[in-house]
């Protein structure tokens, strides 16, 4: 869990550097939250140029929604969404105010992975030995 899902244009500077930022999200996801790094998911989806748009208006700039599980404090949430927007924004060197990041929050066993439910975001510390 989490799932981080990008989308792009196909050609953009964030579709040449998708492992770059996969492996940069695993590790601020891991080092702010504590999670596994096992549970990292990235999926990049490229789309055609004029298929982001902002205020009615194509964007070349792509878009991540997350799904991470709920119950860390706002501050670590804080955190993690500032360090994920800088990381993507150095490494696909894209501006960082034309960029957008969203988080979503849902209960651990509301996700499955490996064929079981996944604990609570306040039990990682029991899995990090395991995974």
């Amino acid at each position: 869990m989490p799932h981080y899902q990008f989308f792009i244009q196909r050609e953009s500077n964030s579709a040449r550097r998708k492992t770059e930022i996969a492996q940069a999200f695993t590790e601020v996801h891991t080092r702010i939250t504590g999670a596994p790094a096992g549970y990292v998911n990235c999926t990049f989806i490229e789309l055609a140029t004029d298929s982001i748009y902002v205020g009615g208006e194509p964007t070349p700039f792509g878009r991540m929604v997350g799904i991470i599980r709920q119950g860390r404090p706002e501050e670590i949430k804080r955190q993690l969404l500032t360090e994920l927007a800088e990381a993507w924004s150095l490494i696909a060197q894209e501006p960082l105010d034309k960029l957008a990041l969203f988080l979503h929050e849902i209960p651990g066993y509301q996700a499955m992975e490996n064929g079981e439910l996944l604990g609570e975001a306040s039990e990682d510390h029991l899995l990090v030995d395991h995974v």
